[in-house]
């Protein structure tokens, strides 16, 4: 079956940066799909066949079959629709190395960044030093994934780790306006000059 005619549809919420990610990469791709909006506060009974684990967004729904978890979605699409622009490299040393920073950027960056907004005083922080170093591992970390100073970590291409960094990019700047007297991100951090290109992308 051509990928033309193939049927995808997304359950998202206009909020969630999780459905976002699963938008941007059929955007990447090139998938005509159908949009499915959810109010997660009366979830459709569709969403909830769709994804009785969890009951979240985003689901993507592929030929009538469901797929959970945006990062396992993001992935999915990589596999499925091989001939459009990859979101992952070629060779596995590659792919590896994507797949570590991913997880760090779940794990690590997401979780500390919402704690930070949950606790006060010496404990806020304590939470915020330890976003501050994490985001400073990240940003050295991820240096080596641009080859030849390419914009994206995919060369001239928007990849699986471009995708995740674009909501970094909210959380760095929050955390940078966290900090008083410094209202901006700064100019020269490269994870803002990374995410500036993909604002710049021609889509």
């Amino acid at each position: 079956m051509g990928e033309k005619t193939q049927e995808v549809k997304l359950h998202g919420m206009w909020a969630s940066s999780y459905s976002k990610r699963v938008e941007l990469a059929l955007r990447i791709k090139g998938i005509p799909y159908d949009y499915i909006e959810e109010d997660l506060n009366n979830k459709s009974q569709l969403l909830l066949k769709y994804n009785p684990v969890h009951k979240k967004v985003p689901v993507l729904v592929h030929n009538g079959k469901p797929i959970a978890e945006s990062y396992v979605i993001l992935e999915y699409i990589d596999e499925t629709w091989k001939d459009s622009p990859k979101l992952l490299p070629e060779d596995a040393y590659g792919r590896a190395k994507v797949r570590f920073w991913a997880s760090f950027i779940q794990q690590q960056l997401f979780e500390n960044i919402g704690k930070m907004f949950t606790c006060e005083g010496e404990a806020q922080e304590k939470v915020y030093k330890e976003v501050i170093e994490k985001l400073t591992m990240f940003e050295t970390g991820i240096k080596e994934l641009f080859p030849g100073g390419a914009p994206f970590t995919n060369g001239e291409n928007l990849g699986l780790l471009d995708i995740l960094m674009s909501a970094t990019l909210t959380s760095h700047k929050a955390v940078e306006e966290f900090r008083s007297g410094n209202p901006e991100p700064r100019k020269e951090s490269f994870i803002v000059l990374m995410c500036n290109s993909m604002k710049e992308h021609p889509w």
